[in-house]
C-alpha cells in the first residue's frame, strides 16, 4: 500500500499571476500642498477675446441671413474695395459714390434708391434683379431674365419682370457668390424718378426733351408733383394703379434711359391666387411650345393686350434654403416658422413689405423710346427708330446699327463707362460689376467657391 505525500513546506504560485506583477508595489500618497485661488473671470473679456479669435462672416452668410453684422456700408464697402479690380478703366461707380447713393437713402423716407443686381442661381439661372426702394428700409424687386432693353429697334423688345420677395435695403450693397445660391454681382445702381403716365389726348411733347430733363422748356414740363410726394409715395401709387413709368439715374445706364412697367388685370388676378395657395415642391417640366412675338405695348394699350412669353419667366427657386447643414429640432422649427412669415407677408426677415407685393406675379417691361431720345421713321415700308439729334447733327443722323453690326461691341461712353444705345446685356461671361469690375467668376474665386453648378440655357438678346 502506497504511503501518503506529506504537505509541502512552500506555497504553489498562481500560474494565472505574471512573473512581472509579482514585484507590484504599494506607495502610500503625497502630502497636498496648499493651493492658490484663481482669479475670478471676466465675461466680457472673454467674450471679446473669443469674438476677436473668431473669423468674420462671410458675405454669403450675411446675404442668406445665417449672419448678422451692425454696418452693413462699412463691411461691405470695405470688403468691395479690397476686390477691385486692375484695369486701364476705372469702375462706373466709384466705392465713394457707392457708399454715399446708399448713405443718401437709407432710412429716408425721401430715399429713391435702386440696384440692378446680375443673378446666376442655380435654379432659377440667370436673371437680373431690379430693386426699387419703398420705404427707409425695404425695396420691391422684380427678376428680368435678360435684363434690361437697350435696342430700341430689337424685335425683342419688351421683358416679362417678375415680383420676388422684398428684401432690406441692404442687400443693394451686397456682392456675393456661394455654391448653393449662385453668384450676385452689382450690374448697375443710382437713384430712380417716377414719371406721369403719358395720355394719349395729350399733346406730343418734344422726344428730344424728356420730361426730367434740366434742359425742358417750362411750358413743355409736366405738372409738378406735389412737394409732400415723395419718390416712394409716387411709385406706391403706380404701383397699385399697375403701371409704372420709371426713369433710372444709374452710372452705367444711357441717360436719359426710362423703362414702362404694366401688370395686366389678368395677371394681377392669376398673380394672388397663386400667392394664397401651398407652394408647390415638385417642378413641373414646361412644355415646348412655338415661339410667339411679343407685340409693342404702350401706355394707351388696354390692359389686357399685353402677352407674355412664358420661357421668360424666371423659374422660382430662390426661395429654396441656402445650407443643407444638419439642423436641431428648435432650429428647424424656427426656420420653418421664418419661412412661413416670408410666404404670408412675401419680405425676408427685417423687411416690410409696405407697397402690396406679390410672389411670382409677372409684369411687362418695355423701353420708352420717346422719353429715351428716338424718334420713329419710315423708308421704304420699314419703321426704323433712330435718336433724334436736332438741329447741327452729324451725318449718320443718329441712325442705329443695323443687324449686321449690332452683334459687335456695345456703345461705351470711354470717359465714364457709361452705356450708349444700343447695348446688349451678355451675361456672366462678359457682363462686370459697376463697382469691382469682377465678373462672376471672379467673384466665386474671391468667396472660395469652387464646386458651383450653373443652369444652362441661358443666352443673350442680340436681335
Amino acid at each position: 500500500m502506497s504511503v501518503k505525500r506529506p504537505p509541502s513546506p512552500a506555497l504553489i504560485p498562481n500560474p494565472f499571476i505574471k512573473k512581472r506583477n509579482l514585484e507590484w508595489t504599494i506607495t502610500p500618497p503625497h502630502a497636498e500642498l496648499p493651493t492658490v485661488p484663481s482669479p475670478p473671470i471676466n465675461p466680457s473679456a472673454s467674450a471679446s477675446a473669443s469674438s476677436t479669435n473668431r473669423s468674420p462672416p462671410t458675405t454669403a452668410a450675411i446675404e442668406s441671413g445665417s449672419a448678422e453684422i451692425d454696418n452693413h456700408l462699412a463691411h461691405f464697402t470695405t470688403h468691395l474695395a479690397s476686390h477691385i479690380l486692375p484695369s486701364s478703366l476705372p469702375p462706373a461707380l466709384s466705392i465713394s459714390s457707392y457708399a454715399s447713393l446708399y448713405t443718401a437713402a437709407a432710412g429716408n423716407a425721401h430715399g429713391a434708391h435702386f440696384v440692378i443686381h446680375q443673378h446666376d442661381h442655380p435654379i432659377a439661372g440667370t436673371h437680373y434683379d431690379l430693386r426699387l426702394q419703398i420705404n427707409e428700409t425695404s425695396s420691391a424687386s422684380w427678376a428680368i431674365m435678360y435684363g434690361l432693353p437697350g435696342d430700341p429697334n430689337s424685335i425683342r423688345l419688351n421683358r416679362n419682370a417678375t415680383e420676388t420677395r422684398v428684401h432690406c435695403l441692404w442687400n443693394h450693397l451686397i456682392e456675393t457668390a456661394s455654391s448653393a445660391t449662385g453668384s450676385l454681382l452689382i450690374w448697375d445702381a443710382g437713384t430712380y424718378t417716377i414719371l406721369p403716365r403719358k395720355s394719349k389726348h395729350a399733346p406730343s411733347s418734344d422726344p428730344s426733351s424728356p420730361a426730367t430733363s434740366p434742359h425742358s422748356s417750362p411750358e413743355r414740363r409736366p405738372a409738378a408733383a406735389p412737394l409732400s410726394s415723395t419718390q416712394q409715395d409716387l411709385l406706391h401709387a403706380a404701383f397699385q394703379n399697375r403701371k409704372i413709368r420709371i426713369r433710372l439715374h444709374g452710372s452705367r445706364l444711357p441717360d436719359p434711359y426710362v423703362l414702362n412697367l404694366r401688370l395686366t388685370k389678368f395677371e394681377d388676378a392669376a398673380g394672388r391666387a397663386k400667392g394664397v395657395g401651398t407652394p408647390r415642391t415638385r417642378r413641373r417640366r414646361a412644355r415646348k411650345s412655338e415661339p410667339q412675338s411679343q407685340p409693342e405695348t404702350s401706355d394707351d394699350e388696354g390692359d389686357d393686350e399685353a402677352v407674355g412669353d412664358n420661357a421668360e419667366d424666371v423659374p422660382s427657386g430662390t426661395d429654396a434654403p441656402a445650407h443643407g447643414e444638419d439642423l436641431s429640432a428648435m432650429e428647424r422649427e424656427i426656420r420653418e416658422l421664418e419661412d412661413e412669415h416670408v410666404r404670408r407677408t412675401n419680405a425676408y426677415p427685417g423687411a416690410e413689405n409696405t407697397i402690396g407685393s406679390v410672389h411670382q406675379r409677372r409684369w411687362y417691361l418695355s423701353l420708352d423710346r420717346r422719353a429715351c431720345g428716338f424718334v420713329q421713321s419710315r423708308k421704304k415700308g420699314c419703321s426704323r427708330w433712330k435718336l433724334d439729334q436736332g438741329p447741327g447733327s452729324d451725318s449718320h443722323n443718329g441712325d442705329m446699327p443695323t443687324s449686321s453690326t449690332r452683334n459687335c461691341t456695345d456703345h461705351t461712353d470711354v470717359d465714364r463707362g457709361r452705356l450708349q444705345f444700343p447695348f446688349y446685356v451678355r451675361g456672366t461671361d462678359h457682363e462686370r460689376s459697376a463697382v469691382t469690375g469682377r465678373r462672376g467668376v471672379d467673384i466665386f474665386e474671391n468667396e472660395g467657391v469652387k464646386n458651383f453648378t450653373p443652369r444652362k440655357g441661358w443666352t443673350p438678346v442680340l436681335e
